[in-house]
């Protein structure tokens, strides 16, 4: 039996039909919140369809080639075999949900929330932060400047695959770290591609960033701290960093709890009685809470992302990443077209024509290794310094 025949045009009253119901469900967001209609792309090469602009671009993000490397690379602890801690690809969906209910008890727009918190960790690398910290400096040496990860996640979204998503989308993406420092967060509006493209410029020059153009952009932010705060303890005491019996200070735990799940349910509550989404329009935890956090962040650097355990082998992942580098470069001046770089990211068919025509060659080293899972990468690093055996004869 066959089913319907594909003829590629949709039907039209269904597709307004649609539309009609999205613009019903975005008239009860708050009136700060960002519709449908403020949706802006670069290039509009396809008309929208029965989905949201904003819910298109989740899809998009989702349907990328550096989406899928979310599954292998570091969350916070790198070199450890446990499948019960949190990898990038975990965090990903940990911030998409919490940011989601916060999203939907401000009346915010949720299609909006997701496609930011999909894509805000794309630009991560192998090792997490600290092969970030190695990668920058490898990028300063050959003149490209410092290396920064939500720079990163736009240069693959919207440069490497070419992905074409909204302004409201990207921005978010990019002003989704930095939330350390923040306390209150107002929305600020991006005029235009060019003044975006500049905010763009000035993240990857170290200048902080601006916050996010939308509301939903500032939840986003805060909701990548409450995916993480309460979850790299509950995997430090996985991995055995922190035994059960000690307790986090007591000037967080009286306030935030002890548990992961106490953390997130007193953030989340927090930060809804403290926001403004109807009026004034700003995300917001109070002081006290704020106070707490300062105090737990501080007790999470001394005892887990400093651990000796931790860094133990940072000595070996420089290098590692010094080789990897090296290797490209040379890859790419002598034209080796058999040569990872080629075969495995220039030549694949997925990458921007309009990319592949302006990048350096300190541009390309720095993408593919940007876009390595921890698996991958430690592959090409023992092809770089182990000899390749001959089993019986050459062929």
């Amino acid at each position: 039996m066959q089913g319907p025949a594909r003829t590629g045009v949709p039907d039209t009253a269904k597709v307004a039909a649609s539309r009609a119901m999205n613009g019903k469900r975005e008239e009860l967001l708050s009136p700060l919140a960002t519709t449908s209609e403020d949706a802006v792309r670069r290039h509009n090469r396809t008309p929208e369809d029965i989905r949201t602009p904003y819910s298109r671009d989740a899809d998009r993000i989702i349907h990328t080639r550096a989406y899928t490397r979310y599954i292998d690379k570091t969350q916070v602890f790198y070199l450890v075999e446990n499948d019960h801690i949190t990898h990038r690809v975990i965090h990903v969906q940990l911030v998409s949900k919490i940011a989601r209910t916060i999203g939907r008890s401000l009346r915010l727009n949720e299609d909006l929330i997701e496609a930011i918190a999909l894509g805000h960790d794309i630009g991560h690398i192998p090792y997490g932060h600290f092969g970030e910290s190695c990668l920058s400096a490898l990028c300063e040496r050959y003149g490209i400047g410092k290396f920064f990860h939500n720079v990163q996640s736009v240069r693959f979204l919207d440069h490497i695959e070419d992905c074409d998503l909204t302004m409201q989308v990207l921005d978010g993406i990019l002003c989704h770290n930095g939330e350390a420092d923040d306390l209150r967060v107002t929305a600020e509006p991006c005029s235009s591609w060019a003044a975006f493209d500049k905010k763009v410029q000035d993240n990857a020059d170290g200048r902080r960033s601006r916050s996010a153009m939308t509301l939903e952009g500032c939840v986003v932010k805060f909701a990548d701290t409450i995916a993480y705060i309460g979850r790299d303890l509950q995997d430090a005491r996985e991995v055995g960093l922190i035994g059960k019996g000690v307790r986090i200070p007591e000037d967080a735990g009286s306030v935030l709890g002890e548990t992961n799940r106490e953390i997130i349910n007193t953030l989340i509550y927090d930060m809804l009685e403290n926001s403004d989404t109807e009026e004034d329009g700003f995300i917001s935890y109070s002081h006290t809470v704020e106070k707490a956090m300062i105090s737990l962040r501080r007790f999470s650097r001394d005892t887990i992302y400093d651990h000796p355990f931790l860094t133990s082998e940072r000595g070996k992942i420089e290098r590692m990443y010094a080789t990897l580098f090296e290797t490209c470069l040379r890859d790419l001046e002598t034209e080796d077209r058999h040569a990872r770089i080629f075969t495995d990211f220039l030549g694949t068919g997925w990458i921007s024509r309009g990319y592949l025509d302006t990048a350096t060659h300190a541009e390309l080293a720095r993408d593919f290794l940007a876009g390595m899972t921890d698996r991958y990468f430690a592959k090409r690093y023992e092809e770089c310094v182990i000899p390749r055996r001959v089993e019986g004869r050459f062929r």
